[in-house]
């Protein structure tokens, strides 16, 4: 596949409207989103000084402001969100948080360099462009600013893709850029310093159709425009399963995730 075909792969208007779908049972299913969050969280240190405002950017249901404005007790907290309906669901559960907007991460909604610090967790791995992202990024960047972010790799629930692929040639799973991507992205963009690095995680279940329930209440399954149209056929979700067996330990069925864990300072 071509480097700059590989973006346009995503339908971003579907990712909009499948999360906000998502938002009122989003969080009783993300433990992943939570680990993942909290460890990117735990991994922000040496700030040069005290951010004066915080972007919460690709926020979701608001569900790591509190612990934000913890951190950071004295910056402004404004959370962005390309799902209109989860920045409604954000602005009821946490009137207090901040301001909550509605916005694209490839064209932000906010003044260039009005921003300290970005924290973006399991968000950017839905944008299309990522020369458009981190040109964002660096543009609402203070000097010296830093964004710190989560995404998604390729490999990421390689299990469930290798199973479907053993039964049709339709494409079921959502695919993710991989880091030369990001790597090429950012030394295109004038003025940054990208580090990552890639961490595995893994969950575990009982059944495939747990994860595929999990998936679907996130609103996290399969966007991509060339996804199979209409309802998958029973004998195929029945191969499906039965191939996935493969990956059983234990008697638990894991599902991998490749996690980026990435800093970009604007310099």
């Amino acid at each position: 596949m071509a480097a700059v075909a590989a973006p346009l792969a995503l339908a971003k208007h579907d990712v909009a409207q499948s999360f906000s779908r998502a938002a009122a049972e989003y969080d009783s299913v993300a433990q992943l989103q939570r680990d993942v969050g909290d460890r990117l969280l735990a991994s922000i240190n040496a700030l040069p000084e005290a951010p004066e405002k915080v972007l919460d950017l690709g926020s979701g249901t608001g569900h790591f402001s509190a612990a934000l404005r913890q951190r950071f007790p004295d910056a402004t907290y404004i959370g962005v969100d390309l799902a209109e309906g989860m920045v409604r669901y954000a602005r009821e559960v946490h009137p207090q948080a901040g301001e909550w907007l509605v916005g694209d991460a490839e064209a932000l909604p906010l003044a260039s360099a009005s921003v300290d610090l970005v924290f973006s967790s399991l968000a950017i791995q839905w944008c299309l462009r990522p020369e458009l992202l981190f040109a964002e990024v660096a543009r609402v960047l203070r000097p010296g600013g830093r964004c710190a972010f989560t995404s998604l790799g390729p490999a990421t629930l390689h299990e469930l893709r290798s199973s479907w692929a053993a039964v049709d040639e339709y494409q079921h799973v959502n695919e993710f850029l991989p880091l030369e991507r990001l790597d090429q992205a950012a030394a295109r963009t004038p003025g940054i310093a990208l580090q990552v690095d890639i961490e595995p995680f893994c969950m575990e279940y009982r059944q495939v159709r747990e994860l595929l329930n999990e998936l679907k209440t996130l609103g996290a399954h399969n966007v991509n425009r060339d996804r199979p149209v209409g309802l998958t056929g029973r004998r195929a979700l029945q191969g499906m399963l039965q191939a996935y067996e493969q990956w059983r330990r234990d008697g638990l069925l894991p599902a991998s995730y490749e996690v980026y864990f990435g800093t970009l300072t604007k310099v």
